[in-house]
């Protein structure tokens, strides 16, 4: 979104509370990094609170012990049955077939139920807190994402973290639990099955690991980030189609997407096979489970110690062992595939030094700004600004040795030791050529860039203050807006939800959309996929628009008139610096081209990241 309107950041991203951190006095003179999102992190945000995940993992423990039982009665019924004794001492043992072959599917159901019942819960939690933090990144840290294979990680692999619950931990405590007890059982009528079930068990599930983590590592690790490249590239092909046509360049942008689909479908059919050979050792340990049980048992049965129904549970039992214990290894497995799934959705929300990271201890409380208003003295609310009423005359926003860098990686500041004041109701034009660093300075004042030294807003070190609660007070309009497939007028209503079509039309009237918007049919009329239907010029007049609506006390306008002709573009910011001052609205003009004499209060100059 190269939109960065400050009030869609506030209704969303308050969902989850931003990063930001204590500023202090610059230590080095370029910013320097900070610890990354590692997947370990983003998998600890997939696993449910644990009154959410033990009732399944009971369901679990119950749907496998009721199929260990299930076996072993059938094994002693079927035996004991063909000796002919009475039915009445097969009643009990044909009843436990039936609750047991009931139980199983009903806790295998409830466990499904209640897993993806947490499972699902927790993903809503993750997605709200990741598409939160990809919201603060996307004007500066996302600009050079593939908009494909971020949609990829945004939602297959947020999607793959819910199997973290569903196929790892679940599993893997249920099985290992039954296991243990069922070893146990053996142990107390002979103790050599025991000894032989627990070493196959041990050796064959490390051999199924093995195994599966020769064939399907590389595939676990690796397909995900290949399904990305694949979507990228259809996703581009599709958006690009009439360019590729136009230079004869189809058909290899075609080859390409065949070639991505080879490879990924080369990856799928790795881990089919090693989920197949996975089961194939699996069927294995149960045979040789069977056998080693029966070679064990076979000298207790001929001593007299144990009788043919017994044995038969005792030589049985390890194939419903066997099917337990194979969700052992499929759990390893699902653990590689949700660890990569999480490094990837961690890579993106990094952001590295530009974006505010987590607020520390002594962040202000919640509250509202001690903003300037029509009065000269305005008595602030708990929060920002509490210590006292803030004059008009006071400075509203105050820079001092601001460093910033707005590419990631980069070992060049954008911003040089920016000193910068702002008054309540001072009207600021801030000049110079392209690359000089007036978006990123843009960006360090919404709080969409993190900063080293220190920027106060109202007197409060903007660090300490949610960023959030900064950019519904200081509003930017880039100059690549962002429009919705919708209305002109749904693409208007959520800046100000209570607007009337009369507050709408008159702010496009402001913004001189007046008549065109008539030409197209009114407020209803579409604007087509990111504004499609309308042009630069036109889609830039709808983002200051809506910028007004929103009512900002400190209204940044990044190259407003870059897409409007000059007859026009002069007219326009004549509209708004009327506007901005008859609203008492704080309002920063960013501009490479010079503008009306006495239209701004003050020009100031930037260049090179520094102020001449």
């Amino acid at each position: 979104m190269r939109e960065t309107n400050a009030q869609t950041h506030s209704h969303i991203a308050r969902a989850e509370r931003h990063r930001g951190t204590p500023s202090g006095e610059r230590a080095n003179t370029q910013p320097t990094d900070r610890a990354t999102t590692g997947p370990a992190t983003v998998l600890r945000w997939a696993v449910p609170s644990w009154h959410r995940l033990l009732p399944g993992v009971l369901f679990g423990i119950l749907s496998a012990g009721c199929s260990v039982a299930l076996l072993a009665c059938s094994a002693w019924l079927i035996v004991r049955a063909s000796e002919q004794p009475p039915i009445l001492y097969l009643s009990l043992a044909v009843v436990g077939v039936r609750a047991f072959a009931l139980g199983r599917a009903s806790f295998r159901y409830l466990e499904r139920l209640v897993g993806h019942e947490a499972s699902f819960r927790q993903l809503a939690r993750v997605r709200t807190r990741v598409f939160a933090r990809l919201l603060e990144l996307a004007p500066d840290v996302l600009t050079g994402r593939r908009r494909g294979d971020l949609l990829a990680r945004f939602v297959g692999d947020v999607d793959e973290l819910q199997n973290l619950s569903l196929r790892v931990l679940q599993p893997l405590v249920s099985a290992t639990t039954v296991l243990v007890l069922t070893v146990i059982g053996m142990a107390l009528v002979v103790p050599a099955t025991a000894v032989a079930q627990l070493g196959c068990l041990i050796v064959g599930v490390a051999v199924t690991i093995l195994v599966q983590h020769r064939i399907a590592a590389g595939a676990d690790t690796h397909i995900q980030a290949a399904r990305g490249e694949y979507q990228a590239a259809v996703v581009e092909y599709v958006q690009a189609r009439e360019v590729l046509v136009a230079f004869d360049a189809d058909r290899m942008a075609q080859q390409r997407i065949a070639a991505l689909e080879i490879t990924l479908a080369r990856m799928i059919r790795r881990r089919a096979v090693a989920s197949g050979a996975a089961s194939a050792v699996m069927t294995v340990v149960g045979a040789a489970s069977v056998v080693g049980c029966a070679l064990t048992a076979a000298p207790v049965l001929i001593a007299g110690r144990i009788d043919a129904p017994v044995f038969a549970l005792l030589c049985l039992i390890p194939l419903a062992i066997a099917e337990v214990a194979a969700a052992i290894p499929a759990a390893f497995a699902g653990y590689r595939f949700a660890r990569a799934s999480a490094a990837r959705v961690g890579t993106v929300m990094d952001g590295a030094v530009l974006a505010p990271s987590e607020l520390s201890d002594s962040a202000v409380s919640s509250g509202s700004f001690g903003w300037p208003g029509a009065s000269n003295l305005v008595e602030p609310s708990s929060g920002i600004g509490a210590s006292g009423p803030v004059p008009r005359s006071a400075p509203l926003l105050v820079l001092r040795d601001v460093w910033a860098r707005r590419l990631p990686g980069s070992n060049s500041a954008a911003l040089c030791g920016i000193t910068l004041t702002v008054h309540p109701g001072e009207r600021v034009h801030i000049r110079g050529d392209s690359g000089a660093g007036k978006s990123t300075l843009a960006h360090v004042l919404v709080r969409l860039l993190d900063y080293e030294g220190s920027y106060t807003v109202a007197g409060v070190e903007a660090s300490r203050i949610d960023p959030a609660q900064v950019r519904s007070r200081v509003g930017l309009v880039e100059q690549q807006p962002w429009l919705f497939n919708e209305s002109i007028r749904q693409n208007l209503i959520f800046a100000r939800d209570t607007a009337t079509d009369e507050e709408l039309l008159a702010v496009l009237d402001t913004v001189g959309l007046g008549t065109w918007v008539h030409e197209r049919g009114g407020l209803l009329a579409p604007v087509g996929e990111r504004g499609g239907l309308v042009s630069g010029g036109q889609a830039q007049r709808l983002a200051l628009a809506r910028a007004i609506l929103a009512d900002f006390p400190v209204l940044i306008l990044d190259e407003p008139t870059a897409s409007v002709d000059p007859p026009r573009a002069r007219a326009l910011l004549r509209d708004l610096v009327r506007s901005a001052e008859r609203a008492g609205r704080t309002l920063i003009v960013i501009s490479h081209t010079p503008l009306e004499p006495g239209l701004v209060d003050r020009h100031v100059t930037l260049a090179e990241g520094r102020l001449e």
